[in-house]
């Protein structure tokens, strides 16, 4: 039976920027049964569906949302391992950091990087998590849906999910309810090799080095608490999606007019990869930027922000005016990360 519904629910209290108007409806579902039950109602009524877990990804209109919003509450971690690694299946809306922590804890290594990032494992497949020279699809063996198209449960491989960089095929069609997420780590405590400049910078380590999964974390952790991309609710900086622009992968005739202290990073089909974050300040975006409610971090500049009183409509507004500022000094059109519910760049 279909958990019952409440209406009316202010969404903001649910999402990383806290904002975000009333649902037409609010359903929680804990097990993939509840959550399969929740879906097919909604298609048979053809009612608009949203589903929101850690809501560290969404950014909602001040108006809300008319339909039903899926909440998924369910949590658990099963381990199967042997001497050199572990099979974890991971409950959709178990927190992302928790499984981080509890991994490093059981000396298992392939996410300790991703440590810090907010948010809910089922979510981590669709947006193709990464950070500090990993991400999620490395590890990723299956993702167990609901498939709204043919009514049953599926499971879809790595390839099937047609993981690209902050992509996958979950963000391109709405037919699949992730309900868990499998994973393939690997035991003897050490990390994976370092792969990210800053990261082996600050372990002061080379590139390639392997060090111990917890050493890793700390300073992982340390890094995005000095950019305000760990959650805090003291903390205005942390009121936020984190990065709000993905970084641009861009043809080489694009990324050749580029000054050339731009950040250039080689990317699949021979395109060169950016930051938006550059751009962003080289555009004269600073940190802090903004005069109201909605202003840049004042740690880093890719992430939008609410000083406490903000609303939906103030952060698109200068998500817009930044848009617009890289497109005009560089003529490159950032793309939002986070998915926006009601608004539109």
């Amino acid at each position: 039976m279909t958990a019952a519904a409440l209406h009316g629910v202010v969404l903001a209290p649910f999402t990383t920027f806290r904002v975000g108007g009333p649902a037409g409806r609010l359903i929680e579902a804990a097990t993939a049964t509840e959550i399969s039950e929740a879906v097919r109602e909604c298609d048979r009524m053809g009612e608009p569906l949203l589903l929101l877990a850690g809501g560290s990804n969404l950014l909602i209109a001040d108006d809300g949302f008319a339909g039903t919003v899926l909440r998924l509450t369910g949590r658990g971690v099963r381990v199967e391992r042997t001497d050199h690694a572990a099979r974890v299946l991971v409950v959709a809306g178990e927190p992302w950091d928790e499984v981080v922590e509890w991994a490093v804890a059981e000396g298992l290594a392939g996410i300790e990087a991703l440590s810090g990032i907010p948010g809910s494992t089922g979510a981590t497949p669709i947006q193709n998590v990464g950070a500090y020279g990993q991400e999620v699809s490395e590890v990723i063996t299956a993702v167990h849906c609901w498939d709204r198209l043919l009514g049953a449960s599926y499971s879809l491989t790595p390839d099937h999910c047609a993981f690209t960089y902050r992509d996958s095929l979950f963000k391109r069609t709405s037919r699949f309810v992730v309900t868990s997420v499998e994973l393939s780590l690997t035991a003897g405590g050490l990390g994976r090799p370092v792969r990210y400049a800053e990261l082996a910078r600050a372990l002061g380590v080379q590139i390639g080095d392997r060090v111990p999964v917890g050493a890793v974390r700390d300073t992982v952790l340390a890094l995005r608490q000095a950019k305000g991309m760990v959650l805090d609710a003291t903390d205005y900086d942390t009121w936020s999606a984190g990065s709000f622009f993905t970084n641009p992968v861009l043809d080489p005739q694009l990324a050749d007019a580029l000054p050339v202290d731009a950040p250039r990073y080689d990317a699949p089909g021979g395109r060169v990869k950016t930051s938006a974050a550059w751009l962003i300040e080289r555009s004269g975006f600073g940190k802090g930027y903004g005069s109201g409610a909605a202003r840049l971090s004042t740690k880093h500049t890719l992430a939008l922000t609410n000083r406490g009183t903000a609303t939906a409509a103030d952060l698109i507004g200068l998500a817009r005016e930044i848009r617009a500022g890289v497109q005009a000094g560089f003529g490159i059109r950032l793309e939002p990360e986070p998915m926006l519910v009601g608004l539109s760049l």
